[in-house]
């Protein structure tokens, strides 16, 4: 699967190759097959410019999602953009003294998910989606799969 990554912010640095391992294993193991996907990540102006245009929300959100093909379509199929903000994963992980970068993988294994067809939007559903999140965060680190910042040349 090609995963296209589009860096638009500076505020947490890391590895594009392993957003694309990530993006790879959670659709992998989903046991779905896509041909691509585009992972954005922006700064807060633009998730709350998308969340106010989408949903008529104008307040920043972590991620938000936007599936394309149907896993039964035919051909060439695209899973769909998620666009996924690392300064809300920064402000809650100090919130919440924990690491923003394993909030931010939490934000990217979200986002595919809902691309996939998981949904949060009652708590049978919630349910449902929180615990492939788990899941999945579980599988990527004994894979040694996680965001984290770059090595210092």
């Amino acid at each position: 699967m090609d995963v296209y990554i589009f860096d638009h912010q500076k505020a947490l640095p890391f590895s594009h190759a392993t957003v694309q391992a990530i993006a790879t294993q959670v659709v992998s193991s989903e046991g779905q097959h896509y041909d691509e996907v585009s992972i954005h990540f922006v700064d807060t102006k633009e998730i709350i410019d998308l969340h106010q245009k989408f949903f008529d929300d104008p307040t920043p959100t972590d991620c938000i999602s936007f599936p394309l093909d149907e896993p039964e379509a035919a051909g060439y199929k695209v899973l769909g953009d998620v666009f996924v903000c690392p300064e809300v994963a920064i402000t809650y992980a100090k919130e919440h003294q924990q690491n923003p970068y394993e909030e931010a993988t939490l934000y990217v294994v979200h986002g595919l998910l809902h691309l996939l067809g998981y949904d949060d939007i009652d708590d049978t559903e919630r349910e449902k989606m929180r615990d492939a999140e788990a899941r999945h965060l579980k599988s990527l680190k004994k894979l040694g799969l996680s965001l984290h910042k770059p090595n210092a040349l």
